[in-house]
């Protein structure tokens, strides 16, 4: 593991932002499908083995998988017999020579993902109880692979998508309406594989960790019922196509827990927003820093939760003697009420920074471990006491920014944004307050 530095030379903001970039980074890396798929190959069938998935992991996750068949091919002497189709995020692809990596757009569903999820269902028909279906899930699952139910159109889907997202509905809410308005999510696409048994690989970027939540569950049975999700639309207010009330009006249930078609199939969780959490927490452990773990399913809107940390980090500097580092995962929520640009680590962040106002000592980090908040180009950004200083000099107002949704455009002018570009996995949201004692 890399040498972190030590809390001795944690003197100045830049070393700071240094250490906590630095933890990020290996809080994702613990994360990444490379360093888990290999040592969880299902064992070869009689038949064939057909992969689907879909994800902003998807592709990294079929180049491991691609890359483990190939060696133990290769040190079995036989030949590879791997085919199939994933679908992630534009930009978020990989090489592979036997699975095809198709990309499509992500949080809007597209047409490509209209086709990826068709050529998924096409992959699997036909197979026999000989064969095999590794399916490789992960977060953004429900927008990349999209098929709408019934007569619902790919616009109707794209428009209560987008509503869905600005409304300030948790996640769970959200891929329950999606689960009940797809053709392929919900356990559909097993159900379209079975009798070949389902082997499941997931990567969690849901609070909670529930398999089924994860990209809407596409290769699991569904708890939930079609008056959930219309009750979910009616809770928020949400405009209701006629397509849309037909169809879940009609109670045209998903796969149910317990359906005797899942009982062969099996699912491996790889990777979770606690296992990055972990990683993050023996780093600061090798630095000599304490840590305070506030949980890794942290949910609600994202300044509110910005506010909480940051008063809560102002209790504990004046309690604690040495340097503390508080820690959570989750994923929270946004209520867009302006026009401005940001995802919901930079709204959590400057809802922090908004409370904190400059106070000495307290840096924070927060970060989307995909590589993208929201929709921009940003991972998320960091901040200390000198970012205060700064605001204040070139008249940046958080509150003004806050207001408008435009922490994005806040921290940019700061120079604040980290930029990762796309990692290839994702367990959601990994935030982290460094705080020092008022003495340092």
């Amino acid at each position: 593991m890399t040498a972190f530095l030590s809390s001795a030379s944690l003197d100045s903001e830049q070393a700071v932002r240094q250490w906590l970039t630095q933890l990020a980074d290996t809080a994702i890396a613990a994360v990444h499908p490379a360093e888990l798929l290999p040592a969880n190959l299902p064992d070869k069938p009689a038949g064939r083995t057909v992969v689907v998935g879909a994800g902003k992991a998807a592709a990294a996750m079929a180049h491991a998988l691609e890359q483990a068949f190939v060696a133990r091919a290769e040190e079995n002497g036989d030949a590879v017999e791997l085919e199939g189709v994933v679908v992630t995020r534009y930009q978020h692809g990989a090489e592979c020579r036997y699975i095809d990596v198709l990309e499509a757009s992500h949080p809007m569903p597209d047409a490509l993902g209209e086709k990826a999820a068709r050529r998924m269902l096409d992959a699997v028909d036909g197979l026999t109880a000989d064969d095999q279906v590794i399916a490789l899930i992960s977060g953004g699952g429900s927008a990349l692979m999209t098929l709408p139910a019934g007569d619902i159109t790919l616009a109707e889907k794209q428009a209560l998508n987008k509503a869905l997202l600005r409304c300030g509905a948790p996640i769970s809410q959200i891929n329950t309406v999606r689960r009940h308005l797809s053709a392929v999510k919900g356990g559909r696409l097993a159900a379209r594989a079975h009798p070949a048994p389902v082997a499941t690989y997931l990567i969690s970027d849901v609070p909670g960790d529930e398999a089924s939540l994860i990209a809407s569950g596409p290769t699991l049975p569904d708890a939930t019922t079609p008056q959930d999700a219309l009750n979910i639309l009616e809770r928020h207010g949400l405009e209701i196509a006629p397509s849309v009330r037909r169809h879940l009006s009609a109670d045209v249930s998903a796969p149910r827990t317990g359906d005797v078609d899942f009982a062969g199939d099996r699912s491996h969780m790889l990777a979770r927003a606690r296992d990055a959490l972990n990683a993050a927490e023996h780093g600061a452990a090798q630095a000599g820093i304490d840590v305070r773990v506030l949980g890794d399913d942290l949910e609600g809107e994202a300044r509110g939760l910005g506010v909480a940390q940051a008063r809560l980090a102002l209790k504990l500097q004046g309690e604690i003697t040495r340097p503390l580092l508080i820690l959570s995962g989750g994923e929270t929520s946004v209520t867009v009420r302006g026009d401005g640009r940001g995802g919901r680590n930079v709204e959590y962040l400057l809802g922090l920074f908004d409370t904190l106002k400059g106070a000495d000592g307290i840096h924070a980090l927060a970060v989307d471990t995909d590589g993208i908040d929201g929709s921009e180009d940003n991972a998320g950004a960091v901040i200390g006491p000198e970012c205060w200083q700064r605001a204040e000099a070139r008249a940046l107002s958080a509150a003004d920014y806050l207001a408008r949704n435009d922490a994005y455009s806040f921290f940019a002018a700061l120079q604040n944004l980290i930029v990762t570009g796309p990692t290839r996995t994702n367990v959601n949201d990994f935030r982290a307050i460094l705080v020092l004692p008022r003495s340092v």
